[in-house]
């Protein structure tokens, strides 16, 4: 069975609180946990009002003190806002934490917008186009200390902390592909360049110590409810939150709605049906059409689902709606 994983955005809901996101992500990871999933990530947003996990590592070590056998990691942790020593401090903190259960998925994105980068930065020029040579400094912050070594990363030398290249473009799948590591594409918001993408990663894969052949996972939203129209009911939610953020007004999630007529305009509407062209909402039936049909096309060898979701309870039943499917397919 191809494995499934979660990613978490920590969505602060609307009449919620950042305690209330984070004791929520918890909770799911937990839930996670007991339903067979493999791993858990966070991701890295910054000046997002409806986000909680902002201080990634920081969150990460909060689900993993809840937590006993799931991965938890980063999906991802943005380069650009960080040197790779305090990547490998922080990492390797969390890997002396909770031995052989932590991720650290990295992306080239800064996750934010350009004043927040540069608060971020303070004043740094831009670094994305050293993410190589960040991604090779920070590899070797994790291999053992040796004689004379000037600087090392304390904790962090020795660690095993299993590195994956995250990407919504070509670049990332070749940057993978090159280093031999793990590659995660975010189809779950970019769906253009998916299969190409992977077709590349699998195609340039050069074997490294960390992996012996191309090992790819693709993220998609997944919406499961009892009927077809509850999930389409729960995926207004993130639709209505999607065009605030591309209206410039990013907020906390809202409440699902009746119908989004009226909400968006037409043009909006093919913004968030292009953006979530590859999500899966539906009842039982439908997601299991939409599951089997995507792992087919894609051949992934693993899938991480995504769900903001304004209702606990409805977010924790989709995740197990998807885990008994899994076990079907």
């Amino acid at each position: 069975m191809v494995p499934f994983s979660v990613l978490d955005l920590s969505n602060i809901v609307q009449g919620g609180s950042v305690a209330d996101a984070l004791h929520r992500s918890r909770e799911l990871a937990q839930h996670a946990e007991q339903l067979g999933y493999k791993r858990f990530w966070l991701a890295e947003h910054h000046n997002m009002p409806g986000i909680a996990s902002a201080a990634t590592a920081v969150v990460i070590g909060h689900v993993a003190a809840g937590t006993s056998t799931i991965r938890v990691g980063s999906g991802g942790i943005m380069m650009p806002n960080h040197s790779p020593l305090v990547i490998a401090e922080q990492f390797g903190t969390l890997a002396a934490l909770f031995p052989h259960r932590i991720d650290l998925g990295l992306g080239r994105a800064p996750g934010t917008d350009q004043p927040t980068s540069r608060a971020l930065r303070r004043g740094a020029k831009d670094v994305s186009d050293h993410f190589p040579e960040d991604v090779a400094e920070l590899q070797a912050y994790f291999q053992p200390a040796v004689p004379g070594q000037v600087v090392q990363a304390v904790p962090g030398a020795g660690m095993e902390v299993p590195i994956w290249i995250l990407g919504s473009s070509l670049f990332g799948a070749q940057l993978a592909a090159a280093f031999g590591l793990p590659f995660a594409f975010a189809s779950h918001f970019a769906p253009d360049h998916l299969e190409e993408a992977l077709a590349i990663y699998r195609r340039g894969f050069q074997p490294s110590a960390q992996l012996a052949k191309p090992y790819a996972m693709a993220a998609i939203g997944v919406v499961a409810a009892e009927t077809d129209a509850a999930a389409a009911r729960l995926a207004t939610s993130l639709q209505q939150s999607f065009v605030l953020l591309r209206r410039g007004a990013p907020a906390p999630l809202p409440p699902p709605v009746d119908s989004m007529d009226g909400f968006w305009n037409p043009m909006e509407r093919a913004g968030v049906d292009h953006a979530f062209s590859e999500a899966v909402i539906g009842s039982p039936e439908t997601v299991k059409r939409g599951l089997a049909a995507f792992l087919k096309r894609t051949g992934v060898n693993e899938l991480m689902v995504t769900a903001a979701i304004h209702d606990q309870a409805a977010r924790l039943h989709s995740f197990e709606i998807v885990a008994q499917i899994r076990a079907e397919l």
